[in-house]
């Protein structure tokens, strides 16, 4: 595994990769060059930490065992509310590396800040500031737009999907969470498009988790490898039982928003700060 790498990007913006770990910093205010020095510095300690504990990570939490590093504690804070479905704290690991980034960051004076772990954002704001961005299916076409202001109490933006890095046991193709850090919003993320799915429909195939990936924290577990066309009312339902789940999660307080996506259709739940572009 070669080190840990970083170099600038346009806008001042900071890239740093270290393994499979591909983050993209921006900090604004008048402690932007201390705050990305501070990550910097910070970045090539995350992914030993990470490698130290990987065995406990790929599997689900035990009677609250602790963890040494910190990044991995807030992967296991954050998966811990779960217990009454599978998920290891692997759900929450790159919202978990943009968070520990951003913690270094905030301790100075930063108007605005963010931490792109692979789409897996950790936003800051400062009373004030404003963070938008465009949702894009995979055909490239505008879902919606986020539209987050200081006191919305957002702090995390993660989505997952059948197309995203990892692998998935449902059929969206993209789920968009609002959460309180980028941790609950990963594993959120991960549970909800988990949860777009028709059962046993001849059009979704599958194969297990360990034949595409052998260390794959998910194991035996079926992952969808490919969709067939699904006609409108097999999309609605799939969409409906991911937009329950998400709603379930909104109720228990553990989400802020959700935009999910499957094909030509996105339905959401939460706020108007997540809302559709205007000529939908």
């Amino acid at each position: 595994m070669s080190g840990a790498a970083a170099a600038w990007l346009s806008g001042g913006r900071l890239h740093l990769q270290h393994g499979p770990i591909d983050a993209v910093l921006s900090a604004e205010g008048p402690g932007r060059a201390a705050a990305l020095a501070a990550a910097r510095a910070r970045f090539p300690t995350i992914l030993p930490e990470l490698v130290a504990e990987l065995g406990a990570l790929r599997r689900p939490l035990v009677g609250g065992a602790p963890f040494a590093g910190p990044v991995a504690r807030g992967m296991a804070r954050a998966v811990a509310p779960y217990g009454d479905v599978f998920v290891t704290p692997m759900a929450a690991v790159a919202g978990a590396v943009a968070d520990a980034l951003l913690a270094e960051m905030i301790a100075f004076d930063l108007t605005r800040a963010y931490v792109n772990d692979g789409g897996d954002i950790a936003l800051h704001l400062a009373p004030g500031a404003r963070y938008c961005s465009a949702m894009m299916r995979v055909d490239g076409a505008e879902t919606g737009r986020i539209d987050i202001g200081a006191d919305d109490g957002v702090g995390g933006i993660a989505t997952s999907g059948r197309h995203g890095r990892s692998l998935s046991l449902g059929i969206a193709d993209s789920v968009t969470v609002l959460a309180h850090d980028a941790a609950a919003a990963d594993v959120a993320a991960t549970l909800i498009a988990n949860a777009v799915d028709l059962p046993g429909h001849p059009a979704i195939r599958r194969l297990p988790a360990i034949e595409l990936d052998p260390d794959s924290d998910l194991g035996p577990r079926p992952v969808v490898t490919g969709v067939a066309p699904l006609d409108r009312g097999a999309r609605a339902r799939a969409l409906a039982a991911g937009r329950a789940r998400a709603e379930a999660l909104r109720a228990a307080g553990r989400i802020t928003a959700a935009s999910l996506t499957l094909g030509s259709d996105t339905v959401t739940t939460g706020p108007l700060f997540l809302r559709r572009p205007a000529h939908a």
